[in-house]
């Protein structure tokens, strides 16, 4: 077995400036990647920010086979999911979302004066973005309480 070269296949790290905008795009989402197969040589991970501004009510979408993670740095978000979007929760900053694959959901900043600001990190290498700009989204959601 031919040992690792750790200086050049070890640890990378991706500065702020680092990450960029070319990832797919929803409406009313500032999607950044940082971590990927093509930017870093991740084998089995994406990660990413996106900052939703105040007020905001993203498209709906889902990441295809990708498990998602969001961690909620700032603000508050409203999150809804479902074939319609009827159910809806809200999370605050140190909150972690698990979203599953192929489910399809819509952020919500829930504030009108703050920026809603998350982590991601999804299962699979590169960012997949499934918009659903013809689902038909249900007027009364419920509320799910955790």
């Amino acid at each position: 077995m031919t040992a690792k070269d750790w200086k050049t296949e070890g640890i990378r790290v991706v500065t702020p400036m680092g990450r960029t905008l070319d990832t797919p795009d929803t409406r009313g989402m500032n999607r950044q990647a940082a971590i990927s197969g093509n930017r870093t040589g991740s084998q089995a991970l994406w990660a990413g920010t996106n900052h939703i501004r105040p007020g905001t009510i993203t498209g709906p979408h889902h990441h295809g086979p990708l498990e998602s993670v969001i961690y909620v740095v700032s603000g508050t978000a409203l999150m809804r999911w479902g074939e319609r979007l009827e159910f809806i929760t809200k999370a605050g900053p140190g909150s972690f979302l698990l979203v599953p694959p192929f489910m399809p959901h819509q952020e919500l900043n829930a504030s009108d004066s703050e920026n809603l600001h998350c982590a991601l990190v999804r299962s699979g290498p590169e960012e997949i973005v499934v918009n659903l700009p013809d689902i038909e989204i249900e007027p009364d959601p419920e509320w799910i309480e955790f």
